[in-house]
């Protein structure tokens, strides 16, 4: 079975206007009472006494393509949504820039909230995405999800 394959990757930082385009969009659809957002920023985590100035993510698109389309089909199959967006930084995005941006909606906020979040949950555990740490000095250590 050929799966569509969504692109959910972003090089750099996922842009505000992005956010904001994607929000204001679904002003027009009168079937949707609630939207849940979760959005992911680069923290500047100390480690070891060294401060993260960025992250840089790397990935299997193809194979990461595959899963999440394989994870948006199950969120759809168990939550009633109206739409769905997923978007992950590929590259290098520094500290105080969002990397992950989950957008779900529909009729009602119970349904929202619990997709968004078993989204990110989902996200985080089952993509192929790594994050190198690239400290301040230009050091650098592969990500441990906290």
């Amino acid at each position: 079975m050929d799966k569509k394959k969504k692109n959910i990757f972003v090089e750099g930082a996922i842009p505000p206007l992005l956010i904001a385009d994607s929000i204001a969009k679904h002003s027009s659809k009168k079937g949707i009472g609630a939207h849940s957002i979760f959005l992911g920023q680069i923290r500047a985590d100390e480690i070891d006494g060294k401060t993260v100035h960025e992250i840089e993510y790397t990935t299997y698109d193809d194979f990461a393509l595959v899963k999440m389309s394989e994870i948006r089909e199950a969120i759809f199959e168990k939550y009633s949504l109206t739409c769905m967006h997923v978007y992950h930084s590929i590259g290098t995005v520094k500290t105080g820039e969002i990397c992950l941006f989950v957008f779900t909606s529909s009729a009602h906020r119970k349904a929202a909230i619990a997709a968004c979040e078993e989204l990110v949950e989902r996200i985080k555990e089952e993509l192929p995405i790594w994050g190198r740490e690239i400290f301040e000095g230009n050091t650098h250590q592969w990500k441990v999800n906290r």
